[in-house]
């Protein structure tokens, strides 16, 4: 079964990483519940060994994919070509919301699913379990405090008045590979005025499009990168060693939501339901923040007002980040700020 699903996803996305990133297993009960998830595993391993402890009758199997990977997979076992998971919890929100549209998701309602906000529930059919900025990160060491750009005017103003310092120095997502990464692109391309000014920017220094935050993460701690554009907050909080300062962008900040569905095709759709139960409870909502994946909102802690926080909502306008023109246009635009002729 692994290597057909292999298959299909090689067949469905030839962009998409086929293969697993990597698994676990939590508890040791009788029924296995299966949760295909794009957190890494080491991140949130704390909150579904609670879970597991919570609900002993269970094992729950953990798969981490790619964002682009789980979306094919997902697309796959809804249309009954490959395993079903019983619950899915993808950082591609977009992606997520698709698979709603395409009547692959089992509804549920509880106490704690009709108490989320508007913006992190659709349908009664997806819902946000976290709140995660995209933050800009850079080297403290190659950075003068001065050049620390806290809004993207300024990292405009700095590409501009020190290209050479800057040059092959600055990474992103590659957007093609990332489905956060397009996440990000596709709401920046709606909300900042300064998007066709960065990318232009970004091609005359050279900028990097690469994959995985953790990979960005560890190459600004590294120098290989002086500053890292879009990038997932909280995995630079939890990977980020001492010489990787942390923006929240004070223009507007970006804030994704993980989005868990329960699948049409889920064979436990029940342990589905208790586990987005426990993930929305006091108690994995904590244990979620103190693992700084739902982030703060006190400005006092934050330095960011309420006004500047943009969270990506789970609505009908996201589907148009999948639109085949609108994807055609950003990855174009993309490929002209990225490609090795580029600056």
């Amino acid at each position: 079964m692994p290597r057909l699903i292999a298959l299909l996803l090689a067949l469905l996305l030839p962009r998409a990483a086929a293969a697993q990133e990597g698994t676990a297993s939590f508890g040791s009960g009788p029924t296995d519940l299966l949760l295909r998830s794009t957190t890494d595993i080491a991140i949130i391993r704390p909150v579904m060994a609670r879970f597991a402890e919570r609900n002993p009758d269970l094992t729950l199997r953990y798969e981490q994919w790619g964002s682009n990977a789980l979306y094919a997979l997902g697309r796959a076992a809804c249309a009954g070509r490959a395993e079903p998971a019983d619950a899915l919890l993808s950082s591609g929100a977009h992606q997520m919301l698709a698979l709603v549209n395409s009547a692959c998701a089992h509804p549920y309602r509880s106490a704690a699913t009709a108490a989320l906000p508007d913006q992190r529930r659709w349908r009664d059919e997806l819902w946000g379990i976290t709140e995660e900025p995209a933050v800009i990160i850079y080297n403290t060491t190659a950075l003068s405090p001065e050049d620390v750009p806290r809004t993207r005017f300024a990292l405009l103003d700095l590409m501009r008045k020190k290209p050479e310092l800057l040059r092959s120095r600055i990474a992103t997502y590659d957007i093609e590979d990332s489905g956060l990464g397009y996440l990000f692109a596709h709401a920046d391309s709606l909300e900042a005025t300064t998007f066709g000014a960065m990318l232009e920017a970004f091609a005359r220094i050279g900028a990097i499009a690469t994959c995985c935050s953790l990979s960005i993460i560890d190459g600004v701690s590294e120098g290989r990168y002086y500053i890292a554009y879009n990038v997932l907050g909280s995995y630079a909080e939890a990977r980020a060693a001492p010489n990787v300062g942390i923006i929240l962008p004070e223009d507007y900040t970006l804030m994704m939501s993980r989005s868990f569905m329960i699948p049409k095709t889920a064979r436990h759709p029940e342990a589905a339901q208790r586990l987005l139960d426990f993930l929305l409870s006091p108690e994995a909502q904590g244990m979620l923040a103190d693992l700084g994946l739902i982030a703060p909102t006190d400005p006092a802690e934050t330095s960011l007002l309420p006004s500047a926080r943009r969270l990506i909502a789970l609505s009908p306008p996201l589907l148009l980040a999948l639109d085949r023109s609108t994807r055609e246009r950003l990855f174009r635009l993309w490929d002209e700020a990225f490609s090795p002729d580029a600056g």
